[in-house]
């Protein structure tokens, strides 16, 4: 038989025990929590119904992603390792695996994740709640300040403006709930990701709280694709008009899903991925969030991963979601975030590494 890499890998994992791996999460799953119970907080006080549905909802789209993940993992293992007994390799490949302490660390956190996902898309369907979505103007005023008198769109069109460049655009943009479900289970559980791990999740947490939920509802508006059916505005009449043109040529996935996303808001919906809110852009904070993790992790992924991030940003403006101020700011938004959880973990890591010195001199330094 051919495992001896992935043994050798498996043996590595091994090497810290749960205890460790566990206390190394906690500036993260402290943050969650503390996250997660200021929302909680605010549901309760808002009379908001609470309950699990939406969160096995969640976790039913995390299971299929992993099911779908570990198709692949299979099916690279058979081929690096070659087994003479492939069943049997897999099965006790994958039992090492579920049993090892950092499998096991992985799971808290995994538990937060499946969790905090829909109390984030409640919030965000709550924003009409705290506030007006008043600030539509004021983003177009600025859109058109940055490119000298023109809407965003405007100034793609020339080169975006055909149906089946638009169609691409459409199906890349439905393409980034991957980051959130296969990328974060990446990040989460393989062992390539591990080194980067709590960099990302943190950074997860903070971007859906502080984007996603506090500057969304600071900054509160509808975006391009909504201000004629929500606020009453002709303004981008013409990018609408464009956009159902092309549907005619070609299916553009994203109308379908921005009926829905109005029906939904004058139904006063509130389930997993219901809200309405263009500033700021979480797609484009997500992509920019999965950019800056996953570089680190692979270099060449890294290169991938920018052009996808650029792509989202631009078919964000020219699919109607938002404005192009919206992904300025998530940008400027996720690098601070990204530095601080960066800067939290860093010092986490050397409080834990200054607490183990006397252990560690107790240990090696023979008495006198």
């Amino acid at each position: 038989m051919h495992y001896g890499a992935e043994m050798t890998r498996d043996h590595r994992m091994l090497d810290r025990s749960f205890r460790d791996l566990l206390w190394d999460d906690v500036p993260v799953l402290a943050i969650a929590l503390a996250l997660f119970c200021i929302e909680l907080a605010i549901f309760l006080y808002n009379g908001i119904a609470v309950g699990l549905e939406l969160a096995v909802v969640n976790a039913r789209l995390y299971t299929a992603a992993g099911f779908a993940m570990l198709v692949i993992d299979m099916a690279l293992l058979l081929i690096r390792n070659r087994p003479d007994r492939p069943t049997m390799f897999l099965i006790e490949t994958y039992m090492r695996r579920l049993r090892s302490p950092v499998f096991l660390a992985a799971l808290p956190i995994f538990a937060f994740v499946i969790v905090f996902m829909p109390f984030f898309s409640k919030m965000k369907s709550m924003i009409a709640l705290f506030n007006d979505f008043s600030w539509d103007p004021a983003f177009i005023a600025w859109d058109r300040f940055i490119f000298f008198g023109y809407d965003a769109w405007e100034v793609l069109q020339p080169v975006l403006g055909y149906p089946y460049v638009t169609a691409a655009l459409a199906v890349a943009y439905h393409l980034w709930m991957l980051l959130i479900y296969a990328g974060t289970l990446f990040f989460v559980f393989y062992q390539a990701a591990a080194g980067f791990r709590r960099e990302y999740l943190l950074g997860f947490f903070l971007i859906w709280t502080v984007i996603g939920n506090v500057l969304a509802t600071m900054l509160a508006s509808v975006g391009p694709c909504f201000v004629g059916p929500i606020l009453g505005m002709n303004t981008f009449d013409a990018q609408m008009a464009y956009l159902n043109k092309a549907n005619e040529t070609v299916p553009i996935m994203t109308l379908r899903v921005q009926e829905l996303l109005l029906g939904w808001y004058h139904e006063g919906e509130r389930g997993l991925g219901s809200g309405i809110t263009a500033m700021p852009s979480m797609h484009v904070a997500m992509a920019m969030l999965f950019w800056l993790a996953v570089r680190r992790v692979s270099p060449a992924a890294g290169k991938l991963f920018f052009a996808f991030f650029v792509v989202i940003w631009v078919g964000s403006v020219h699919l109607a979601y938002h404005y192009f101020v919206d992904g300025l700011v998530s940008v400027v938004a996720t690098l601070i975030l990204w530095q601080i959880s960066q800067a939290i973990i860093k010092w986490w890591d050397a409080q834990a590494f200054a607490r183990r010195q006397p252990t560690l001199r107790t240990n090696t330094v023979p008495a006198e």
